[in-house]
């Protein structure tokens, strides 16, 4: 008896039940709603090769409803992947299952993002499809042609993510993203009529998006749209009309299936309504043969991809970029050497530019961009282009204002592989960033932040432009380097640091005013690797040591000079990242932050957070409120952040007032 396609949609169904079921925990409706689209989707169209999951031309699919995850779970599963096994699929959302509860990109091969925070997984396939279209334009079709497909939710397209990320698709004019909207108009309060009554249809529409519509649970129905949408050279949108939980028959078409397992004696009804006469995780033979083949389909093509690419002049370069590797030698070492033979007294955005100007003819995978801040963020040198529909080759992004659109695309940039995004914006702008900064950083994918007007030195723009504690709250993310380097040299070298650091996102928090270019020597490697390092020694005998960062670094010396001319011993640190400072030995910290001595911070920001370095009888000069409008050295000084303000405090400290 051969296998029909209803067999291989409620394969699906039964295991997203069961494994809610045995966790008590998670959401069965849109996994059992949308069995029937994945299983067209999977089985006919993805491109995609089960026993190769980094096959560098593979159709990217986005689970953008994270919440659904057993959906790519059984999908993975069932087409060969080599995980997650049916016995991870038992244990969902379990301690070390790599079936977590919302899917992650660092568990399970086949996951390509993490998703979770709706809206996020579509804007990242947008910056999917976009590096797809970019890699195209530089290396043909022969190598790189595949599509985006993404499964979203109500939910989904209703985050404020969503309009950014969809405005973007739109006008780039991203033919290859095909976006599947679960419209089964649930969500978790009840009927999305409770909170939207939004034209769907024809916001995508007016954004440029090709729409239509096709019944979710009829195969040909779903045929029809998917060929329809790959032919449109528009991104598409295609309206999945569902019933959520398809096949538990007193509960779908309900919010009861959304976010709760369907209960025992639901999941037996469901059984007996499917025809699925299996014990729960028990696949029969024939449908996990059937289902195995759909993983197999895509092998002749990946073989024929092969070939292409040994025959490919391009394919060293190709390899070399789609593994993440810097070309052998990469460094900013000539750079850094230029500055210290022509010192330069700039704000640290324009040495951030002249780093730039150094690295982007060097790598050709570095994709620029700016949320239409572009003169002020610095982050546009010569000769990179602008990548639009006209030009996919171009290497710089106008993102408009869509902050958080930005970063989630550049999220999706990085995860799709062969580039490396860089984005600007404010600093104090990383508020609408910072969902996607957290997932960079959860993902573990190199996204540069250049983020720039980093504290009360851009004056006159007032407390609203001001970031006083966006630095310490970025500091606090796990596996993000946030770096505020002081000078042009210290720019460079945080840029190199960035661009090294394959598995985790960068901040780079620059200054808007001028600042003093403080280190005119040359060292041994690259000083702000090791997060904070001693620029000046103490001339008389050490009585403080004096802890800069950014345009404070300057500060903290023109405070040791005065000391010193009073007969006072200061180091003075600089430290750009505290994050590789908290890496380094024992004994190199204690070198530098002696316990004999007192320690003085200096930020001009938050001061929460510095008693980590400075103790309980130390000093922090910072700003523990909003900022004010007025002239940047106004500001400075109303804020005591001036020599003739601190260097009292200092000797008062010490006894010595």
């Amino acid at each position: 008896m051969s296998v029909q396609f209803q067999d291989l949609a409620n394969a699906i169904r039964a295991l997203s039940m069961d494994a809610v079921q045995a966790a008590n925990s998670g959401h069965p409706g849109m996994p059992m709603g949308m069995a029937d689209v994945a299983t067209v989707l999977f089985g006919e169209y993805l491109k995609f090769d089960a026993s190769a999951p980094d096959w560098a031309d593979r159709d990217r699919f986005v689970l953008s409803a994270g919440h659904g995850s057993m959906l790519i779970y059984s999908l993975l599963h069932l087409t060969g992947y080599a995980r997650p096994t049916i016995e991870d699929i038992r244990n969902f959302r379990q301690l070390h299952s790599p079936c977590a509860g919302h899917p992650e990109n660092f568990e399970l091969p086949g996951v390509e993002c993490t998703t979770g925070p709706l809206g996020q997984g579509l804007a990242m396939a947008v910056g999917m499809a976009m590096a797809e279209r970019h890699l195209n334009a530089e290396f043909g079709d022969e190598l790189v042609d595949h599509r985006t497909w993404v499964i979203a939710g109500d939910g989904c397209l209703m985050e404020g993510v969503n309009h950014e990320a969809v405005g973007l698709a739109g006008h780039l004019k991203l033919g290859q993203l095909n976006v599947l909207w679960d419209d089964n108009r649930i969500t978790i309060d009840g009927a999305t009529d409770l909170s939207t009554s939004e034209d769907i249809r024809a916001r995508h529409a007016a954004a440029g998006w090709h729409v239509l519509d096709c019944d979710g649970h009829d195969p040909e129905s779903i045929r029809a749209a998917l060929d329809a949408a790959i032919v449109d050279p528009r991104p598409s949108l295609i309206a999945c009309a569902t019933v959520i939980g398809k096949g538990a028959p007193n509960k779908q078409g309900t919010s009861a299936t959304h976010g709760s397992p369907l209960g025992a004696a639901e999941v037996d009804a469901a059984r007996a309504a499917l025809g699925w006469q299996h014990a729960p995780f028990v696949v029969p033979d024939d449908i996990r043969a059937a289902w195995a083949d759909f993983g197999q389909r895509g092998a002749a093509e990946h073989a024929a991809w092969a070939d292409r690419l040994a025959a490919s002049d391009k394919a060293t370069e190709f390899k070399r970029r789609m593994a993440g590797e810097l070309p052998a030698g990469f460094s900013l070492s000539q750079h850094v050497a230029s500055l210290l033979a022509e010192p330069q007294k700039v704000a640290t955005r324009k040495a951030s530019e002249l780093a730039l100007e150094a690295i982007n003819p060097r790598l050709p995978e570095t994709i620029g961009g700016s949320a239409d801040l572009t003169g002020s963020n610095n982050t546009k040198t010569a000769g990179l282009g602008v990548f639009n529909s006209a030009n996919y080759g171009g290497r710089y992004v106008n993102y408009g204002i869509r902050e958080f659109g930005m970063a989630a695309a550049m999220n999706g940039l990085a995860l799709h592989g062969g580039v490396i995004p860089y984005g600007g914006t404010f600093l104090v702008f990383a508020d609408y960033c910072r969902a996607a900064i957290r997932l960079s950083a959860l993902q573990r994918q190199r996204v540069i932040y250049v983020m720039t007007h980093d504290s009360i030195g851009l004056g006159e723009d007032g407390p609203t432009h001001q970031p006083v504690e966006h630095v310490m709250s970025l500091r606090m993310m796990p596996n993000l380097l946030t770096f505020r380097p002081g000078d042009a040299v210290e720019t460079a070298e945080c840029w190199e640091l960035a661009l090294q650091a394959q598995s985790t996102p960068t901040v780079l928090a620059l200054t808007r005013q001028n600042l003093p270019q403080f280190r005119r020597v040359e060292a041994d490697g690259n000083q702000c690797a090791r997060g904070a390092y001693r620029i000046k020694v103490a001339g008389n005998k050490r009585q403080v040591v004096l802890i800069g960062t950014g345009s404070e670094v300057s500060l903290a010396l023109a405070v040791a000079d005065q000391l010193e001319a009073a007969g006072i011993g200061a180091d003075v640190v600089s430290m750009p990242c505290w994050s590789l400072f908290d890496a380094q030995s024992e004994s190199y910290r204690a070198d530098l932050l002696p316990a004999d001595v007192l320690k003085v911070s200096m930020e001009a920001g938050v001061t929460f957070g510095w008693e980590r370095y400075v103790g309980r009888d130390g000093l922090a000069f910072g700003i523990d409120s909003f900022g004010a409008s007025a002239p940047a050295e106004a500001l400075f000084d109303h804020f005591g952040l001036t020599p003739d303000k601190i260097t009292p405090a200092v000797r008062a400290a010490l006894g010595q007032g």
